[in-house]
């Protein structure tokens, strides 16, 4: 069995000591470039979901199953194995004691050049908040409706519980040939969320707005589009080891969660998906990121910390500051 490693500069320190934990089980394991995994078995992905987000952003062929690692008491919902149990993963590979689920990747052109895929959602916005975003929508060639809302958002299963869930869409279990569509806070009532087949070709076109739009994948890389996106099934799913204990535990987390939002401040929510998305940050991170008031944030934070849906530690890099990241 051969495993490969992909992590970020951020995880360099730690990198040794999983190598060594790895070999002493008698496995071969490699440090590898993204772009170099394909004789790999097995690619082990350090720094939670945000390092699996971004493993997927970057490689566009077929890729060995992954298995995503966090190192602290965030887990996210990708990643599923604590650095610290490293060991007792691996007795589980090497007794067969896993399945692979596939998930379909979405590709993205943009004003008809082809960018990198997204895993999560494709999400369609002014580059303003609270603006309207005027757009059509077609399926397949076909109109399917005209539109005036807040933006849009595509949706794969396993994206499904993630930024589509708190905007209305449906939960999909994973596994289901099929993506969402969700309009975000459309004029038009009629507006209800649609699920289409993966073989459909999605195209939201004549996208006009006040100020000028972004396409958003997976919460994170943002592009300026001028006028229409399309998205479609990727040639290649994302493959992910998922042991068989733990099959569903992503999507009943995530019912629970949805369901305790619902009484939680729109700036705690926003923060939430944040670090949902992008990981372990500062508080001025995340003002940065949110485009928040401090004092807006400060309260969020203390309102999440209460709930107990984060956590603070202080920073490895300087101790005189505060680190808030998922503990759900």
């Amino acid at each position: 069995m051969r495993i490969a490693i992909i992590y970020s500069n951020q995880h360099e320190a730690m990198i040794g000591t999983l190598k060594n934990k790895i070999e002493s089980t008698g496995l071969s394991v490699s440090v590898r470039d993204i772009k170099q995994v394909q004789d790999a078995d097995f690619v082990f992905i350090l720094g939670g979901d945000k390092g699996i987000l971004h493993y997927f952003h970057t490689i566009d062929n077929n890729s060995p199953p992954v298995l995503g690692i966090y190192e602290t008491d965030s887990t996210g919902f990708l990643a599923q194995i604590d650095a610290r149990d490293i060991n007792n993963a691996i007795n589980r590979l090497k007794n067969g004691e896993y399945k692979i689920d596939e998930v379909s990747r979405i590709a993205v052109k943009i004003d008809e050049k082809q960018i990198e895929s997204a895993l999560n959602d494709v999400t369609i916005f002014p580059f303003r908040s609270a603006t309207l975003m005027e757009y059509k929508l077609r399926i397949n060639g076909e109109d399917i409706w005209h539109d005036n809302s807040d933006g849009i958002i595509v949706s794969t299963p396993i994206g499904s519980t993630a930024y589509s869930l708190s905007a209305g869409g449906p939960i999909i279990l994973r596994g289901s040939k099929v993506f969402a569509i969700v309009s975000i806070n459309s004029i038009d009532v009629t507006r209800r969320p649609l699920i289409v087949s993966e073989d459909s070709e999605i195209e939201i076109d004549d996208i006009v707005s006040r100020y000028h739009c972004e396409v958003i994948l997976d919460g994170d890389k943002r592009i300026r589009v001028m006028n229409k996106v399309k998205c479609f099934k990727h040639k290649y799913p994302a493959r992910f080891v998922r042991f068989i204990d733990q099959a569903v535990s992503i999507i009943a987390k995530k019912v629970k969660l949805a369901e305790e939002m619902l009484g939680m401040p729109p700036s705690a929510k926003l923060v939430l998906k944040i670090l949902e998305y992008e990981g372990s940050m500062s508080r001025k991170d995340l003002i940065k990121r949110t485009m928040l008031p401090e004092r807006t944030v400060r309260l969020a934070l203390s309102h999440l910390l209460n709930k107990g849906y984060v956590r603070k530690r202080v920073s490895l890099r300087d101790a005189r500051q505060k680190i808030y990241e998922l503990k759900i």
